[in-house]
Parts: C-alpha cells; sequence; structure tokens
C-alpha cells in the first residue's frame, strides 16, 4: 500500500509540473527554480497529508497552506489546478493582464490560496498567527508554510519563530525549502544561516532534516508530525533548484527562466516519459 502511494505521489508531482509548463507556455516566463525544488512536498501536502476539500475551499475546518516565497507562485496554482480548485484552463491565463493567477499568490483572487504573500519573511508570522486563532477556537486544523532559504534573512521569521515556540504551536509546521541558492548566487555567500535546523531546535522548534525532492522521505516526515508534543515542527528539506529541468538543476540562473517553445517542448517530453514510467510501475 506504501509503495502505491508513493507512486501516485510521484505521478501527481509530475502532472503539476507539467502543470507549470503549461503556465510558462502561456506567459514565456517564471520562478521556475524555487518551484521545482519545492513541488514534491506542496504535492505531498495537498494529496496526502492535509485535511482539505477543494469543493469548499472555505471549510472552517479545512487545514491551511501558506507559501510564504510567494515569488514560486507556479507552485502552488500547479497543484491546485491538480486538485481540482479551478479548472486547467485558467493556467492559460498565468502572466495575462487581470489573469486570476498573478505573480504572487492573491487570496481575493483565487480559491485556496489562504494569504496574499510575496514579500518575502511574512509567510511564517501570519500562519503562526493562524496556528494561534484556530487553537482558541478549539479547531482541529493544522497550518503548514513552506519558506525559501533566501528569506530566512528577514527579521520577521525570527519574531514568528520564538512566538510559535513560546506558545507551544504544535499545530504549526514550518518547511523551508533548502536548495542553496536564490537570485544573487549561494544563500550560504548572500547571508549564511546554517545550520538552519540547530537555530530552530535553539528557538524551541522539534526539527527534522530530509531530501526534500524523495518522496519516500516527505512522506515519512508528514506521519511523523508533529514531532514533539507542545513544540512547533520545522522540516529543513534539502532540494535541488529547478529539480525536474535537467538543464537548470542546481544553478542560480534558473531561479527565474525566460523559456522558448523549443525549451518548453524538450521538458514536457521529458515529463511525459516520466509519467509513462510510473503508468509501467503499475
Amino acid at each position: 500500500m506504501r509503495r502505491e502511494t508513493i507512486r501516485c505521489l510521484k505521478e501527481t508531482a509530475a502532472k503539476c509540473r507539467l502543470n507549470v509548463v503549461r503556465m510558462l507556455r502561456a506567459s514565456g516566463h517564471g520562478h521556475i527554480g524555487g518551484t521545482y525544488s519545492s513541488i514534491d512536498m506542496v504535492t505531498a501536502l495537498y494529496f496526502y497529508k492535509m485535511n482539505v476539500n477543494p469543493e469548499k475551499p472555505d471549510w472552517e475546518d479545512r487545514d491551511r497552506f501558506l507559501l510564504s516565497a510567494g515569488h514560486k507562485s507556479m507552485v502552488q496554482y500547479a497543484v491546485l489546478a491538480e486538485k481540482g480548485y479551478f479548472p486547467k484552463e485558467i493556467l492559460d491565463t498565468y502572466g495575462h493582464l487581470h489573469s486570476k493567477l498573478a505573480g504572487h499568490p492573491n487570496m481575493h483572487k483565487l480559491p485556496g490560496v489562504e494569504a496574499s504573500t510575496g514579500a518575502l519573511g511574512h509567510g511564517l508570522s501570519i500562519a503562526t498567527g493562524m496556528a494561534m486563532g484556530l487553537r482558541l477556537d478549539k479547531k482541529p486544523s493544522k497550518v503548514y508554510t513552506i519558506l525559501g532559504d533566501g528569506e530566512l534573512a528577514e527579521g520577521s521569521n525570527w519574531e514568528a519563530a520564538a512566538a510559535a515556540a513560546h506558545y507551544k504551536l504544535d499545530n504549526l509546521t514550518a518547511i523551508v525549502d533548502f536548495n542553496g541558492l536564490q537570485i544573487s548566487g549561494k544563500v550560504t555567500d548572500v547571508m549564511d544561516f546554517t545550520p538552519i535546523g540547530d537555530k530552530f531546535r535553539e528557538f524551541g522548534w522539534a526539527v527534522r532534516e530530509i531530501d526534500g525532492n524523495n518522496m519516500d522521505e516527505i512522506v515519512e516526515a508528514f506521519d511523523a508530525l508533529p514531532f514533539e508534543e507542545g513544540k512547533p515542527s520545522m522540516i529543513v528539506a534539502h532540494t535541488v533548484k529547478a529539480k525536474g529541468l535537467k538543464e537548470g538543476e542546481g544553478k542560480a540562473s534558473y531561479h527565474y527562466w525566460n523559456p522558448s517553445k523549443e525549451d518548453c517542448d524538450a521538458l514536457e517530453k521529458d515529463l511525459m516519459e516520466q509519467l509513462r514510467g510510473y503508468e509501467d510501475e503499475i
């Protein structure tokens, strides 16, 4: 059963990567690096871990997901579309004037988006506030947020980290997409926050480190949540920038991508081959 679950999640992640290609075709550009490094984890959240209902996106007892690194908006759009929050045809409007799919997620335009994000460093603060509110309301819901490793330089993250630990918010899970690169180059060269896990432990969080592009490790970590009673959980996910785009993997120059039609065709072909491989495993 577990093997089949993992296979299905890998297949779904490949479909979500194809949804990203669809948006790239529509706009001719996008933040491919962080989108593809985090897409396996976001897929597993929506299709394995979180208690959500696309037909009732405002259901009171739903779990919440916030994409703190809002410039990676294509990952959220791709997964929400695959989950059925909106018709996939809307993906073809990405990057267009008046599109519901803005460059950063907009909670007023698209069902399933819990907060308008993109000003880096605020997602963890918002998620902490949501987790506190849900606890006060005695709701069973959980809150999940994904941070970029580059945005850890924003001080608001650490205020939220302290508050979440102080209030013992074990209904909160934060994930750092630690691909090691940001638009200016290596994260450790721009502003070194390693070892990330140790810093959050010192703030009072329970921490695990995983390969964030390995679906087995992702599911194992999600199954263990919360890692400790009375503590917020932090997953330091070691990922590869632009994972799935062979020519761009591990390269800072693919933080943002302006692909040609031929580039999109080649990427789509690779992903379709992956999908056929997963189907052959049945």
